[in-house]
C-alpha cells in the first residue's frame, strides 16, 4: 500500500508543477527494440570454429501507450514480447511503468521503473511476474516533439508453478517516443 501511495504523491505533484510550452505534454505512443547479450564460454582467441566472443541471447519488442505529465515525469502500459534463444523461453508481460527525468537539459537523462504480469498464451508463454529498473538519455527532435531513447534496463522475471524460477536479464533498448 505504501508503494502506490508513493507513486500517485509522486503523480499528483508532477501534475502540479508549472508546464512549460516547449516540450510535449499529452498522450503519446512509444516502440522499442532491446536486446540482451551473453558471452560464450567456449570461444578462445586462437580457436577458429568457437564463433564469436559475445553472442545474443535475448530480443524483447515493446509497445507503450502512455501519458507525459510534463517535462520530467510519464506513465506507460506496456506489453511487450520477450525471447530468450539459449534457454527457448518466451514471456509476454503487460505491465506499468514510471519514468522520471533526473537531468533535465535539451535532452534528458532518466531513470525508469516498472512492474507486471506475464501472460500465459498456452504452453509456448510463461506464466509469472515481471519486474524492470533502467537509465538512459532521450533526444528530441527539432521542435521537442518526439524524441528518441536510448539506455540500459536490468529486468527480473519470476515464472513457474508458484513462480520459484527466476531469469534476469541486462538488456540495451532503441525506443521511439510519438506524440
Amino acid at each position: 500500500m505504501k508503494q502506490i501511495t508513493t507513486v500517485l504523491l509522486l503523480l499528483f505533484f508532477s501534475f502540479v508543477q508549472s508546464q512549460d510550452d516547449q516540450y510535449s505534454n499529452g498522450v503519446f505512443y512509444k516502440f522499442s527494440f532491446s536486446t540482451t547479450l551473453t558471452t560464450n564460454d567456449d570461444y578462445t582467441i586462437t580457436g577458429d570454429n568457437d564463433g564469436t566472443l559475445i553472442n545474443l541471447n535475448g530480443l524483447f519488442f515493446n509497445n507503450t501507450i502512455g501519458y507525459q505529465f510534463d517535462r520530467k515525469s510519464s506513465l506507460g502500459v506496456n506489453i511487450e514480447y520477450d525471447h530468450f534463444i539459449d534457454q527457448s523461453l518466451n514471456f509476454l508481460p503487460v505491465y506499468l511503468d514510471f519514468t522520471y527525468n533526473i537531468f533535465d537539459f535539451d535532452d534528458q537523462v532518466f531513470i525508469r521503473g516498472g512492474y507486471g504480469k506475464m501472460l500465459n498464451l498456452g504452453t509456448d508463454f510463461e506464466k509469472g511476474s515481471l519486474y524492470k529498473i533502467g537509465a538512459g538519455c532521450r533526444f528530441y527532435d527539432n521542435n521537442y516533439k518526439n524524441s528518441g531513447l536510448i539506455g540500459f534496463d536490468f529486468s527480473r522475471r519470476r515464472f513457474d508453478f508458484r513462480e520459484e524460477q527466476t531469469l534476469s536479464s541486462f538488456a540495451i533498448f532503441l525506443e521511439f517516443m510519438l506524440f
